[in-house]
């Protein structure tokens, strides 16, 4: 079995709170799907921001650890790399500001997969029929312990990462797929 892919863990609430918002967090995931990019291609993938908005927002990701710059190019023609495949946070912290911080943080990306799904719903009529088929949503209710959910968790993640690991050995017609998965106990009411 291959390690995990790297993780930078985010602990600090000022780098939890400056990556919660929604185009820096866009920013990281175009570098992480399509490699390194310049703030002028990030701009132009992004199609809501402006190379100046965009050359910020790296910078600002850069100071907590999460972009860095990938050599070569000058000024907004620099490209910029993640530093990691993935980003993580401590669920439940004990320091108040650090878990305030994770709240929204956790909003801000509930509130982007919200947006990335209807968004693929608005257009998916330009999809081939295969994808509209392969795409979908679901849900299962299972009664777990904290620690079973725990580990169907990790199964769920050792089942993905092959696919996660994939670079140069693509199949033809392979496609970026987010797949959200949310394991929140449903005897909470809004």
């Amino acid at each position: 079995m291959s390690e995990p892919p790297p993780t930078v863990r985010l602990t600090d609430p000022r780098a939890l709170r400056a990556y919660a918002h929604p185009t820096r967090m866009a920013l990281v995931g175009l570098l992480r799907v399509h490699g390194p990019l310049t703030a002028t291609r990030a701009a132009e993938l992004l199609g809501t921001e402006s190379v100046a908005s965009c050359s910020f927002h790296l910078r600002q990701l850069a100071k907590y650890g999460l972009v860095e710059e990938a050599g070569g190019g000058r000024g907004r023609e620099k490209p910029w790399q993640a530093t990691a495949a993935f980003t993580g946070w401590d669920a439940s912290p004990a320091d108040p500001e650090q878990a305030a911080a994770v709240d929204t943080l956790q909003r801000a990306v509930l509130d982007g997969w919200f947006a990335r799904a209807a968004a693929w719903l608005a257009h998916r009529a330009e999809d081939p029929p295969e994808w509209r088929e392969a795409a979908g949503f679901g849900d299962t209710v299972v009664r777990v312990t904290a620690e079973e959910l725990a580990e169907l968790n990790a199964r769920i993640e050792e089942l993905t990462r092959p696919y996660v690991e994939r670079t140069a050995d693509r199949p033809d017609g392979a496609r970026a797929v987010q797949l959200i998965r949310l394991a929140v106990p449903t005897d909470v009411r809004p």
